[in-house]
């Protein structure tokens, strides 16, 4: 499958790009693993690669799909049980415990956590900076505190 140049591929509204490719090849490892945990959270119980690769429909292959799912797994995103030759997947936590975790190797990858820290306060709306208030005033001392 040859790569497609600036301006085509997927159109905005997620349609096939000028050369057929499907919007579902197109999206970015971030989005794909939104989509698969989407469709955990909505499945009625533990489920299968396979049962996932049908819910997700487009031209995901099957490897593809097991490839999200190893790497949300090594994130610790969702967890897996034997099932005779199959693995059940179901999500491990919820969408905010999956944000915070984001945001923490973010900042775990930064030199001057500080600057980060503050940066990201800065940007707060006034209310998330309240709600970050009383959450920090309402946590428990750190250790020798």
């Amino acid at each position: 499958m040859r790569s497609a140049a600036k301006g085509e591929g997927v159109t905005a509204h997620g349609a096939p790009g000028p050369h057929g490719e499907s919007p579902l090849l197109r999206r970015g490892q971030g989005e794909l693993e939104a989509l698969v945990l989407s469709a955990l959270r909505a499945a009625p119980g533990p489920v299968t690669a396979v049962w996932l690769q049908e819910r997700l429909g487009g031209d995901l292959a099957y490897s593809t799909v097991m490839t999200i799912l190893s790497r949300l797994l090594a994130k610790q995103a969702v967890t897996r049980e034997r099932a005779g030759r199959a693995y059940l997947w179901r999500p491990a936590a919820e969408v905010s415990r999956l944000a915070a975790l984001r945001m923490r190797r973010v900042l775990d990858g930064q030199p001057d956590r500080e600057a980060v820290l503050a940066s990201f306060v800065d940007t707060l709306s006034p209310d998330d900076e309240r709600v970050l208030r009383h959450l920090l005033g309402s946590a428990d001392p750190a250790p020798g505190e």
